[in-house]
């Protein structure tokens, strides 16, 4: 019996570019002006495929990194929080920015310790994304520690005001689909833990 065609159940396919997509070569660079946890630059690029020059707004920015701290009895460490772009309180994880010359380990374990007081014996990097490539330079890396428990009073920021909660991990995903979690890195980071980690997934 003759096999079914795929090309022809899957419908049309995309057309064939005349070049594949590459990168756009820089023309010119502007000066960089500082604004606090960001630097705005302004590059002029060539679109490889129209020869045009145009000008784009790039965010230079520090690596952040987020944190997943579940206790011995698997709940994970969440943080209540007043955010300033949606004008609401959210629930995340711990995260923060790596500071210059530290690697992102420590910042992380630093951020989850100034954030809620707690720590664990070891850290392991889970995954890595971009949050938003099309003006942002930077990445975000989430890290799980396991056994983690509270080993002193969090330690927050002047401009930061955090309630710590516990929450079982297998709660999680409601917490998603009800969209009490919106944070889309938060999001990415709990989707790292159940690629990385069947054992945990609810």
């Amino acid at each position: 019996m003759k096999p079914p065609d795929d090309r022809r159940a899957r419908g049309p396919t995309p057309p064939v570019p005349d070049a594949p997509v590459s990168r756009w070569p820089t023309v010119s660079e502007g000066s960089v002006e500082p604004h606090g946890i960001f630097d705005l630059q302004t590059l002029a690029r060539r679109s490889p495929r129209t020869g045009r020059i145009g000008t784009y707004k790039v965010l230079r920015m520090a690596p952040w990194v987020n944190v997943i701290a579940l206790t011995p009895e698997r709940d994970v460490v969440l943080i209540r929080q007043y955010r300033h772009g949606v004008d609401a309180v959210t629930l995340e994880i711990p995260g923060g920015l790596v500071d210059p010359d530290e690697a992102p380990e420590a910042a992380a374990l630093r951020e989850l310790a100034e954030e809620t007081g707690y720590a664990g014996p070891a850290v392991r990097r889970l995954g890595e994304v971009e949050p938003n490539p099309a003006i942002q330079d930077n990445v975000c890396s989430t890290w799980l520690v396991e056994g983690a428990r509270l080993a002193g009073a969090p330690r927050p920021d002047d401009g930061e005001h955090i309630d710590v909660e516990l929450h079982p991990l297998a709660r999680v995903p409601q917490l998603l689909r009800d969209g009490t979690i919106r944070h889309a890195l938060v999001v990415a980071a709990f989707q790292h833990l159940w690629l990385q980690r069947a054992d945990l997934t609810a």
